[in-house]
């Protein structure tokens, strides 16, 4: 069934910017915070691994030479700089993006004018002085979103401050919150990310009701990945997406607003031989620590693994090593996924994160695909379809 040409269209999630066309090259500028997100996969943060100007610059030399390999013959590139909290390196970060700026044009490279600065932040510091100069600077080319989890209650639940001593837990919402109206004048479309876990499902409802009064009229949320799930979380999570359902349709709030969890391109079969696409983006992408080394992503960087030993595919010395990343451009849903997850009627859009899947299975390989999120993902295609059902009718039957 199909909406009646005359009645309003629905709010959907935007693509990225240059969706499928675009490179992304990550520059972990530092593992320092100055949150201990309960949640976060970065289990290996700290105040003493900071990249340098020399490392950065030598792999974007390194990086700009390649522009004819085919591992970095994109049409656009996306300049991604993440920690830690990026923003406690600003000085560093500008100086970076300044070299960057200036080599793309003596270079005369074709990425030039085709770029983005991308950001993820805690929102903590957005205000500051240095990083609004930065902003201003650079406002044309950058992308910028800030992470709040929803309601106060919710976002303190899980962003809490780095404690000293015999200091007692407080929450970051009164810090980012504050900065949102700067930031939504900055970038109107501006969308956050919202984590879930199993202690805050209950909170997921008002939270993106909570997000959309700040003003966010895009809010993508995610079930973390690890296996954290406890009996009934997903009958929980389905409760709680049918009473946000409800409430975006009988407010009509999906004009203005969407949501990422309810989508009409999830919970269907998927054919093998013509959906057979990796989920995850690794080795296509490009991340660069502090000293110097290649990732297929940031989620093979060692701070970001529980049990396994990184999966380094290069330097900025020795350049890619091919043979290392080869097998991450072989990946598909099929060489890694369980017969069950293949034959799965509610397969689409079931996600799943490489590096999880690296860190969780039972040997160093990276085609064994976790499932710990499968209960979730279900749920969320059965309160999907109810979403749909109902907002297909309501707008119908007008």
């Amino acid at each position: 069934m199909e909406l009646q040409a005359n009645k309003a269209p629905f709010r959907e999630i935007p693509g990225g910017w240059q969706a499928g066309s675009s490179k992304s090259i990550t520059f972990i500028v530092t593992k320092d915070c100055q949150l201990a997100c309960k949640y976060c996969y970065l289990v290996g943060k700290n105040t003493s691994e900071r990249m340098s100007f020399d490392v950065a610059r030598s792999a974007t030399d390194y990086i700009l030479s390649m522009e004819k390999d085919p591992l970095f013959a994109f049409e656009s590139v996306i300049w991604d700089f993440i920690g830690g909290e990026p923003f406690l390196e600003i000085d560093l970060i500008d100086k970076i993006c300044d070299y960057i700026k200036c080599e793309l044009f003596r270079l005369n490279h074709h990425w030039f004018n085709s770029y983005r600065f991308s950001f993820s932040t805690n929102g903590i510091n957005y205000a500051s002085e240095k990083v609004q100069k930065f902003i201003k600077k650079n406002l044309d080319h950058l992308s910028i979103g800030i992470t709040i989890d929803g309601t106060k209650e919710k976002h303190d639940l899980n962003r809490i401050y780095k404690r000293q001593d015999n200091e007692q837990e407080h929450g970051s919402y009164d810090d980012v919150v504050k900065n949102i109206p700067l930031w939504l004048s900055q970038f109107p479309d501006g969308g956050t990310k919202v984590t879930i876990s199993s202690n805050d499902i209950p909170f997921i409802k008002e939270s993106v009701l909570h997000l959309y009064g700040l003003g966010i009229h895009d809010v993508s949320i995610n079930c973390v990945f690890e296996n954290v799930w406890k009996d009934g979380d997903d009958q929980l999570l389905e409760k709680q997406l049918i009473e946000l359902a409800d409430t975006i349709i009988d407010n009509e709030l999906y004009k203005d607003f969407a949501c990422s969890f309810f989508s009409e391109t999830i919970g269907k079969p998927l054919d093998p031989e013509n959906d057979n696409n990796n989920w995850c983006g690794a080795g296509k992408m490009l991340a660069i620590d502090a000293a110097g080394n290649f990732y297929p992503c940031t989620r093979f960087a060692q701070y970001s693994l529980r049990n396994k030993c990184a999966r380094i595919i290069g330097n900025i010395t020795e350049g890619i090593n091919r043979n290392k990343v080869r097998p991450f451009l072989c990946l598909t849903r099929t060489d890694q996924s369980r017969l069950e997850c293949i034959e799965c009627d509610v397969a689409s859009g079931c996600a799943w994160c490489q590096g999880e899947n690296y860190d969780s299975a039972d040997s160093d390989t990276i085609f064994q695909r976790s499932t710990a999120i499968c209960k979730m993902h279900k749920a969320r295609v059965r309160a999907n379809n109810y979403y749909w059902n109902r907002l297909y009718f309501k707008e119908n039957n007008k």
